[in-house]
This record gives C-alpha cells, sequence and structure tokens, in this order.
C-alpha cells in the first residue's frame, strides 16, 4: 500500500501539475484498483495521503469555521495606469531598489493549505480574512492539490482554486441536458462546487489551483523564489508572470496580457503586482485591509448599450439616498443585467445621463453594473432627469452638502434608514443574527415592534406571533437567534451600529485597545487614531457617533438587555511585558500550537511577524529551529525557549 500511493501520486503530480504523464492511463487505473483492494481488505492502515481520498462518496454535515493563523488580506485595487504611478511612486520613494513580480490573477476563489510533517491537514476558505471555513474533505477532491509533499515541511500555503474554462463548458452542457439552471460564470461554478456538502459532486467538477505564498515565514528571499519554492514542492503555480525592474515593464506585461487573455484555458481579471523582496514587504507593511507592497491591476471591464427605461432611488443605513438605472436586459461578464448604478446625483449631472437615453453599461471591477456614458447619437427628445427633493421614504428635505457628492436625508427617523440599520446589526459579520431577514425586518418595524436595534432584545414570541406568516417555529428560532447574539464580542456590537467608515476590521483594532464599548464611548479622538492602521478619519467619525446623547442611551440600553459590550479576544495594552516588540517564532514547540504562541506573544503585546530582520527585537526558538535561528544568532538578536514564554 505504501509503495502504490508514492507511484500514484508521482503518476498523479506529472499528469495534474506538471502535464507531462508518466504512464498509459490503462497502467494507472490498474494500480489504482490494486490500492482499492487492498484498502477494503486494510481499512485501518488507509494512508492520510492515498490517492483513494480524491474520489467522493462522502456526505458532509456542514463546514466548520476555521481560525487562520495568518489573515489573508484583500488587495488594493487600480484600474489605470495613472492609479498603478501613484502605487509606484509610494514603493519607489520609500525603496528606490523596489523590483515587481507580475503575476496572473486568477478569476476564482482565495484558499490557504496547511501541511503539517508534509501531509495536508487543513483547507480552507477566506471567508472575512480572520475566519474562514474548513473545506479540507472538498479540496482533497481537487486533483492537483498535493495530499503529501516530497519532503516532511509543516507550511501555510495561499492560492487560488477555480474551474477551467473546459470544466465550465461541460458542465453546463451536463445541466442544460438535465434541465437543470446553468452557472453564470466559472467562478460562481466553482464557488458553488466548493460549497458542496457531496463530495462526490466536488471530484467531479474538475476544479484546479494555482498556489502563490508561503504565510507566515519564509525562508525564500523573494516572491519569485516563493514560486519556484512551490513549485518545487509539487504545487500548481502559474509560470505566466514576470519580473519587472520599472513601471514600463509592468505595463509591457499587462497590455501582452490583455491582449491574449481571452484565449486563456482560465478566467483573470487582472494583474498582481507585488515588491519582489520579501524584506521590503515586511517593511513595507499593512493597512487594516491590504498589504500596501501589492496592488491589484483589474482589465477594463467589458461594456454593452442599454437603454434606462426608469431610475429607482432608494435610502441607505447612512441616509445616503442612491440612483439606480432599470435597464434594457444585457448580457455582461457571463450575467443578464437589467439594473446598473447611477452613484449619485452630481455622476448624472456629470454625465448628463436621462430616462431613456441610450446608455454603455459595464461592470465596476467586474461585479457592480455601472453606467459608463451616454451614447448622445441616440438621443432624441428626453428631458433632464428630475432629482427628488424630498426623500422617497419619509418624505423629509433631502440635503446635497457641498463637500459630500451624496444626496443625503437627514431624519433620524426615516423608515428606510432604521430598517437598513437594523438588517446590518443582523447581518452575519456583524451580530449574525439567522432568521431575521429583511422581510422580518420591514414587519417588526411597520407594526411598530422595534425602532432601533436595542428594541431587537425586548422582543417576546406573542409580539412575533402577532406578524402575518410567523409560525410559532420560526419565532423560537428567531428568538433564541437574538439571544444567542447578546454574547458575542464586542467589535461584533460595534460593527453592527453601522458607524460611518468603521468597517469590521477597524471595529476590531479599536477594541483591542479599549477593551470594551463604554470605554471607546469615552476615549479621546487622539487615542483612537494613534491606533496603527486607524487614522484621524475614523477616529472623528467614532467620536462624532458617541457623542451624540442618542448613543449613550442606545449604549446604555443594550447593556441592561444584558448585550456583551466587552472585547472578548486578547488585548494589547502599552503596559504588556512585550508592549512594541517585534518577535519571531520558529522551530517546533512542545506544549503549544504556533497560532496559540502567537495569540500569547500578542497579548503580551509582541508584534509577530515570520522572518528575522535587524527590527527583529526577540526570537522564541523551538526545536529543530533552523536558518532562522541562525540569523538572529548572527544579529546578536536576544532568544528564548517555550518554557520562558510560558514563565510570562
Amino acid at each position: 500500500m505504501n509503495e502504490l500511493v508514492v507511484l500514484l501520486n508521482q503518476y498523479a503530480e506529472a499528469y495534474y501539475t506538471k502535464d507531462a504523464p508518466l504512464v498509459s492511463d490503462q497502467e494507472y487505473d490498474h494500480l489504482y484498483r490494486e490500492l482499492v483492494a487492498l484498502e477494503e481488505s486494510n481499512p485501518e492502515a488507509i494512508l492520510p495521503d492515498s490517492p483513494t481520498h480524491r474520489v467522493g462518496g462522502k456526505i458532509l454535515s456542514g463546514f466548520e469555521k476555521y481560525t487562520h493563523e495568518y489573515p489573508l488580506y484583500s488587495l488594493q485595487d487600480a484600474f489605470s495606469r495613472t492609479e498603478l504611478e501613484a502605487f509606484d511612486q509610494r514603493v519607489k520613494k520609500a525603496f528606490p531598489e523596489a523590483t515587481y513580480l507580475c503575476e496572473l490573477k486568477i478569476d476564482g476563489l482565495s484558499i490557504s493549505l496547511t501541511y503539517v510533517d508534509g501531509i495536508l491537514t487543513v483547507g480552507a476558505t477566506r471567508g472575512d480574512g480572520s475566519i474562514g471555513e474548513n473545506i479540507t474533505e472538498n479540496l482533497k477532491r481537487v486533483a492537483d492539490i498535493p495530499l503529501r509533499l516530497p519532503e516532511p515541511v509543516s507550511l501555510t500555503v495561499r492560492g487560488e482554486c477555480y474551474m477551467p474554462k473546459a470544466s465550465f463548458e461541460r458542465i453546463n452542457r451536463q445541466r442544460q441536458e438535465a434541465g437543470e439552471t446553468i452557472f453564470a460564470n466559472p467562478r460562481n461554478a466553482a464557488a458553488g462546487t466548493l460549497r458542496q456538502l457531496d463530495t462526490g459532486i466536488v471530484a467531479g467538477r474538475g476544479l484546479a489551483t494555482y498556489l502563490y505564498q508561503e504565510a507566515g515565514s519564509s525562508e525564500r528571499i523573494s516572491q519569485e523564489e516563493v514560486l519556484q519554492n512551490l513549485a518545487h514542492l509539487g504545487f500548481s503555480t502559474n509560470s505566466d508572470y514576470v519580473l519587472a525592474q520599472d513601471l514600463d515593464q509592468v505595463w509591457e506585461f499587462i497590455t501582452r496580457i490583455d491582449e491574449k487573455r481571452h484565449e486563456l484555458p482560465y478566467d483573470i481579471d487582472g494583474i498582481v503586482i507585488k515588491v519582489n523582496q520579501l524584506d521590503l514587504q515586511e517593511k513595507l507593511g499593512f493597512t487594516v485591509r491590504a498589504p500596501r507592497w501589492a496592488v491589484a491591476y483589474k482589465f477594463p471591464a467589458e461594456e454593452k448599450e442599454a437603454q434606462i427605461l426608469s431610475v429607482d432611488w432608494t435610502v441607505g443605513r447612512t441616509g445616503v439616498v442612491t440612483p439606480t438605472a432599470n435597464l434594457t436586459p444585457v448580457t455582461l461578464a457571463g450575467t443578464t443585467v437589467s439594473r446598473a448604478t447611477l452613484h449619485n446625483v452630481d455622476y448624472i449631472a456629470d454625465k448628463d445621463i436621462r430616462i431613456g437615453d441610450t446608455v454603455i453599461v459595464y461592470k465596476a471591477g467586474d461585479i457592480i453594473p455601472a453606467v459608463l456614458q451616454v451614447v448622445l447619437r441616440d438621443r432624441q427628445e428626453q428631458s433632464p432627469m428630475l432629482i427628488p427633493e424630498t426623500c422617497p421614504s419619509c418624505e423629509e428635505p433631502l440635503i446635497h452638502y457641498e463637500d459630500e457628492v451624496a444626496l443625503r436625508c437627514i431624519n433620524p427617523l426615516c423608515s428606510a434608514q432604521i430598517k437598513e440599520r437594523l438588517r446590518h446589526f443582523a447581518s452575519r459579520d456583524a451580530m449574525n443574527i439567522s432568521g431575521l431577514g429583511p422581510s422580518v425586518v420591514d414587519k417588526l418595524f411597520d407594526h411598530h415592534l422595534i425602532q432601533d436595534v436595542a428594541g431587537l432584545y425586548r422582543l417576546r414570541l406573542e409580539d412575533l406571533l402577532k406578524l402575518p406568516n410567523i409560525k410559532e417555529k420560526s419565532a423560537t428560532k428567531l428568538l433564541d437567534a437574538i439571544e444567542q447574539s447578546k454574547a458575542n464580542s464586542a467589535e461584533k456590537v460595534l460593527f453592527g451600529l453601522g458607524i460611518r467608515h468603521v468597517g469590521s476590521k477597524a471595529s476590531k483594532l479599536v477594541l483591542e485597545t479599549f477593551g470594551d464599548l463604554e470605554n471607546l464611548a469615552h476615549a479621546e479622538e487622539e487615542a483612537i487614531a494613534a491606533i496603527p492602521g486607524l487614522g484621524k478619519v475614523i477616529a472623528q467619525s467614532l467620536r462624532t457617533y458617541f457623542e451624540a446623547d442618542g448613543a449613550k442611551a442606545l449604549l446604555a440600553e443594550l447593556k441592561e438587555a444584558g448585550v456583551n459590550l466587552v472585547f472578548k479576544g486578547l488585548r494589547v495594552t502599552d503596559t504588556a511585558p512585550l508592549a512594541g516588540q517585534v518577535v519571531v517564532l520558529t522551530g517546533k514547540l512542545e506544549r503549544l500550537t504556533r497560532n496559540e504562541a502567537k495569540e500569547k506573544l500578542e497579548a503580551l503585546g509582541a508584534s509577530v511577524t515570520g522572518s528575522v530582520s535587524k527590527k527583529t527585537n526577540l526570537v522564541v526558538a523551538g526545536a529543530d529551529a533552523g536558518s532562522k535561528l541562525a540569523k538572529a544568532q548572527a544579529l546578536g538578536i536576544p532568544i528564548q525557549d517555550e518554557k520562558w514564554l510560558e514563565s510570562l
């Protein structure tokens, strides 16, 4: 069985990853059947990297949450050479010696693969960057993902899982013949496949991967070396990349790929430009959302002509009134589009957009349909668009501030705003109250059962049963979900309040510092702005919000209702033993996992990084520590062991 597993995995790697088969299909099938027979006779001896794990058959009950040891960040987008020049100037101003590695931006789903001693142990989705879903069993069915590496290394790698165009066309033919709804595009098909609970479906869909990152620590010195090492370890890597010395060479690569991208056997939506030197990446660091050392150039979107039939004006939770055009249907990037954003009233005026116009429609960032411009040759006698003067929800006068492009309703009792705030508060990334969808929110508000988020915690079963189409079972489930949400960590509450400019990551950062919402409510603007990754705009927004009497009353109501206002994660304080220290973990720890050690170090105030440099203050070394330990010794950096860490 050992011999067969090794042979079959070598043959599979040669076939799927290197596109260079070593044996015929018949020989592979013969050996595979022999292994299956042996495993049926000896089920207790099935190896964790057996290729029989590639075959479906398991029906999963669901997916567990998985906390990433190293966060997955989004990338800053660029849509023009001008925006790339701004990125280049920021990088070169700090590090004139920086070079760039340009890689294809595969249009798939981000995945993270963790190997322990060379064996695949966890495969997870990106999720929100901090917490994803454990989809290991499904990723084992992706043929080019190694189940065992050629070396017994422990590492986490990142990349994209995608559906090749050939697989996409095959599956849609099958679905059409079966009378099923076809997938809109390969990315949607890949996403739907990885969410399947039947691993047999996953195995038959023909997904593939490209890996591009070693998370956390790396003994490589450049992104190019990372790709080379990943290929050496048997991962699929995309060889269509270029090392560029300057922006001109970056643009040459973008132009060349743009000309041939529709001929590629997979979808791409741009080019990722990364600083090649890993030590410079570390020095450039991250914002709250994205690395400062990388940018994603998005190709110009596909454009189609459509006619504007009418315009809807909708009110968001911050009072912004947004215009949306209803269009004659057109197909863009594989999906049918009949609505497109008009952004704001200034945009309508600048483009002179009128109802009845023929317009050019595109997908901004390949996601959101938007109107680009009017086709003036088709204009007849359309009158300029009438801009509403009163709120479409509460009919109060609308305001158009001089320093804003938005039309805004400033009525705090506007029903549309309150409903949107309630929906946001209940959303997955906020309080995650299942069962509290838009229609239920509408019913609760329209029947005067709630006026704000605190009202959710005063609901009773008899209240819910008065609502149309609400049965006792669903009402009980909703009340249970509301009750469970009280225990959420305080950053979920803060994000759920929908404060302008304050997203989920900023909410976590600010509460890591202040500990609870009541402390934050009294914090000085300067203290908030001083938190790395936040800044003045977020600080002003928080201070303005908490100075309002309504916010103080709302916090008091939530506290009285039993909602937790305390941050439950590990806090960093200036008085912590390792405050401000840059620490590197290396080697194998005996009593702690790497993630547990990282959390404890961060709780002690440290910033844990993956590589040793002159900025490193301390190295915590376990057994079998290698090059990082040697480098720390050469630089004279203090070294401690796990016992010392436990003593803190």
